[in-house]
């Protein structure tokens, strides 16, 4: 359970339930931090039901009790990373079952429907869930899920989560949300009309590029008998000992994520006149497309910004690698400010085609910003754009 809903009940805040897991299954020792389990199997009849770690491990339960805790929800099952989430849900489809995308996905999410999941029937139709028409598209076309990100990675489109799953739950169809890139501290799915709220923890949740995870909550018990099952029939089990890591990472998100919001707003307002740059995308930005929808469903504007810079491969190229405080590299959300390419990265195997149509061209750069100290950020953004005047 996420709350007690007794007479005296208070829920403690969101900094105190991602610090305080619920235990640590060695409770005769006093240990503050729980231990890693590394065990692979368990002795048959343990009073805590362990038998084998592809079955659970206590390190996944610790981690779960704190995800549902921050995610305000009643479940919430951990997976071997992102991809290895998305993939247990994809995993409920069918032969013939239609599923209605957000067009500008993750580009591994995209990669799984067109290129895995397609050989088994299981049909994708791409669509812009900014345009009011999608709204009639879902009851035409009554597909057996939908499948949201929002912001979208890289474009940081907003969709209006409440108004697509308001109209989806009438029909009964479930919608998944990758929330990613805001966490449950910036935008909760589940609160806003969504069945299922997945997350790469390999990002903000763990926070220093040092463990790979994968996580879906919930507040529907038949979707968590099907995450659990698909945890252990599929082997898309973490590891115990990234649990811990993550476990580990999720105390200081709080601290990390407001850090990281405040130097991202400031950046993106930087960026936002900087001659060199054509187009700058940040959700809580003044100019950007779906601000209000934004500000009314995200506690922040998050710690991504997006850039069309004016240059050419050659040259944004060169810029990504210039910067000295912003590694070029793929990921994003650890305490370490990243730069990506997507056309070239995080997107190389999206068609060409379909690229150009999205708007992901090779003038795009995708920052993730991190910890450091907004002053160096800013004047390594600066010198590098400033190559371009």
């Amino acid at each position: 359970m996420a709350t007690d809903n007794s007479q005296n009940s208070h829920l403690p805040g969101i900094s105190t339930r991602s610090i305080h897991h619920r235990e640590s299954f060695a409770p005769e020792t006093g240990t503050v931090m729980p231990p890693i389990f590394p065990s692979s199997t368990f002795a048959h009849g343990n009073q805590e039901g362990f038998d084998y770690t592809r079955s659970g491990n206590p390190n996944f339960r610790i981690l779960e009790s704190v995800l549902s805790s921050i995610e305000n929800c009643e479940y919430a099952t951990v997976f071997a990373s992102g991809v290895s989430a998305i993939t247990a849900v994809a995993s409920t489809l069918k032969a013939g079952d239609l599923v209605l995308c957000e067009e500008n996905l993750y580009g591994c999410t995209v990669r799984l429907f067109e290129q895995i999941f397609k050989r088994f029937n299981v049909n994708t139709l791409w669509v812009d869930f900014t345009d009011q028409s999608s709204l009639e598209l879902i009851k035409g076309k009554q597909p057996a899920m939908i499948w949201l990100e929002s912001p979208t990675n890289p474009l940081l489109k907003v969709i209006d989560i409440s108004e697509i799953c308001a109209v989806a739950n009438t029909l009964k169809i479930p919608v998944v949300v990758d929330n990613t890139f805001c966490t449950p501290l910036l935008q909760r799915p589940l609160e806003l009309g969504a069945t299922l709220s997945l997350t790469s923890t390999t990002k903000y949740i763990n926070g220093h590029s040092d463990a790979l995870g994968g996580a879906i909550c919930s507040n529907d018990p038949e979707w968590n008998k099907q995450m659990r099952f698909a945890q252990k029939a599929l082997g898309l089990q973490p590891s115990p000992f990234d649990c811990w890591l993550i476990t580990r990472g999720v105390k200081t998100l709080p601290l990390r994520l407001e850090r990281q919001v405040a130097n991202a707003t400031a950046l993106a307002n930087q960026l936002a006149v900087h001659p060199s740059v054509e187009r700058l995308l940040y959700p809580f930005q003044a100019n950007h497309p779906q601000k209000a929808i934004a500000q009314k469903q995200m506690m922040g504007g998050g710690a991504i910004i997006t850039a069309s810079l004016k240059g050419n491969l050659q040259q944004t190229y060169s810029i990504c690698k210039s910067l000295q405080f912003f590694t070029m590299a793929e990921s994003l959300g650890g305490v370490e400010s990243l730069v990506c390419h997507p056309a070239t990265m995080t997107h190389a195997s999206v068609a060409q085609e379909t690229k150009v149509e999205l708007g992901i061209n090779d003038s795009l750069v995708r920052f993730s910003v991190g910890c450091e100290d907004l002053d160096d950020l800013s004047m390594d953004l600066k010198n590098a754009l400033d190559q371009l005047l």
